[in-house]
């Protein structure tokens, strides 16, 4: 399937029917699976056979969809999780455990933020923080004997910075370690990093990838290109013996290509219990076999209301990539030649108290803690998702008070533009 072009791959990746079997994707809507003898089933437990036993580690819908994520990312190993946190939690804890330290573009997501600079310190992780446009020395200093893993997002949420890739990427190996791409608001759609030199990419299957507010979830693919075993003193969680599976070395038995995502559902999954259900695994899947038609409105969306933002007396700037005068333009073109998304944030002159009315004016936007939807919705990042986060943080996150966020849906452009417009003029 891999050979197919992304639009096909949407609509027929990650499951083939045999004969009289059915055309959709299945519901296996079962916590159980049934087998002849306890021989039969301890092969599972020990990781020496494929199949199933308990849908908390493991769900043939959930693989399906999986897979077709997988393949359109270019990746060898796919898994699904209960939300995008869990993702990149999963993908992070994978990799490094108490003593350990990670470098991290300082404009992502705030929940992922707080993840890193709150929860994961508490583990005694340590993290360092850098802005996406430091330089490669910046960049190259912030490493350390203990750092096991470098994260970052194609296309920040909400900032909407570019993260250069292959610039991290560099870095990352140049110092033994994996990058790990959240590649949520491009989609690989738009964007697969994996080409770029991203090892592992995450997503929040909530957004773009589902489309349509119906279910949270998350997913996690591995590039199967970083080799293990050549970094072995740097990852003993992959690269020794497990007890809890009567001794398997991972990297050993499953190699590059399936040892992270192995370890992830066997330990992690097991042990955190994440689980993406049967049924959101279903109707994520209706919402990819329709991705690459959606990701093209969006972005021609979010296009028109970019352009028309930056034309606009109340606005003091607008962050879109795909306006010539964004910073993120040149490196936009690389990366997101053919759209980046339909998420446009802008600061309106006045801060909060402008925000406030110009939201409240609003009628076909609707105000929710969402993006990336088939249905405009916006928000005041600093007092919503980034809430938790002091001045300083907001600023070195680039969000400022006055920022909104808002995500164009498919409806028409001159409807979202007129809606914006009378917004604007009832601040006054």
């Amino acid at each position: 399937m891999n050979k197919y072009r992304q639009e096909t791959i949407c609509v027929q990746g990650g499951y083939t029917p045999g004969n009289g079997e059915p055309r959709q994707i299945p519901i296996i809507q079962s916590t159980t699976f049934k087998y002849a003898t306890s021989e039969d089933m301890g092969k599972l437990f020990d990781l020496e056979a494929s199949g199933y036993f308990y849908s908390r580690l493991q769900n043939p819908t959930c693989d399906y969809v999986a897979a077709k994520i997988t393949q359109l990312e270019g990746g060898t190993a796919g898994m699904l999780t209960s939300s995008g946190q869990a993702a990149n939690f999963f993908a992070l804890f994978n990799l490094a455990s108490c003593g350990d330290h990670i470098v991290s573009s300082s404009t992502i997501y705030g929940g992922t933020f707080n993840l890193m600079d709150v929860t994961m310190r508490r583990m005694g992780i340590d993290v360092t923080f850098l802005s996406p446009d430091c330089s490669e020395e910046e960049l190259n200093a912030a490493f350390r004997p203990n750092t096991k893993v470098v994260f970052g997002e194609t296309i920040a949420n909400p900032a909407l910075t570019v993260l250069d890739i292959e610039k991290w990427a560099n870095a990352a190996h140049a110092h033994g370690v994996p990058l790990i791409i959240d590649n949520t608001f491009a989609t690989p759609v738009n964007c697969r990093p994996i080409q770029w030199g991203a090892d592992i990419v995450t997503h929040s299957t909530t957004k773009y990838m589902d489309g349509h507010g119906v279910q949270v979830g998350g997913a996690i693919v591995d590039s199967g290109k970083f080799d293990w075993m050549a970094h072995a003193d740097k990852f003993p969680g992959l690269c020794t013996p497990d007890d809890s599976y009567h001794g398997i070395t991972y990297a050993e038995k499953f190699g590059k290509e399936g040892a992270f995502i192995t370890k992830c559902t066997a330990q992690l999954m097991r042990d955190f219990g994440c689980t993406a259900s049967p049924q959101s695994a279903f109707y994520l899947n209706l919402g990819l076999e329709s991705l690459h038609v959606r990701m093209a409105r969006h972005c021609e969306n979010g296009q028109a209301v970019a352009e028309f933002l930056a034309a606009q007396p109340q606005v003091e700037c607008v962050h879109y990539c795909g306006l010539e005068s964004d910073p993120y333009h040149a490196v936009a073109q690389k990366y997101l030649p053919n759209g980046s998304c339909g998420v446009v944030s802008f600061e309106l002159k006045g801060g909060r108290p402008a925000v406030e009315a110009f939201m409240k004016a609003l009628k076909l936007a609707a105000i929710e803690t969402h993006v990336a939807d088939a249905r405009t919705c916006c928000l005041n990042p600093a007092t919503s998702t980034h809430r938790q986060m002091s001045e300083e943080q907001l600023k070195a996150a680039g969000v400022p008070v006055g920022l909104v966020r808002i995500s164009c849906g498919l409806e028409h452009k001159d409807d979202l533009i007129a809606d914006i417009k009378q917004a604007l003029e009832a601040m006054n």
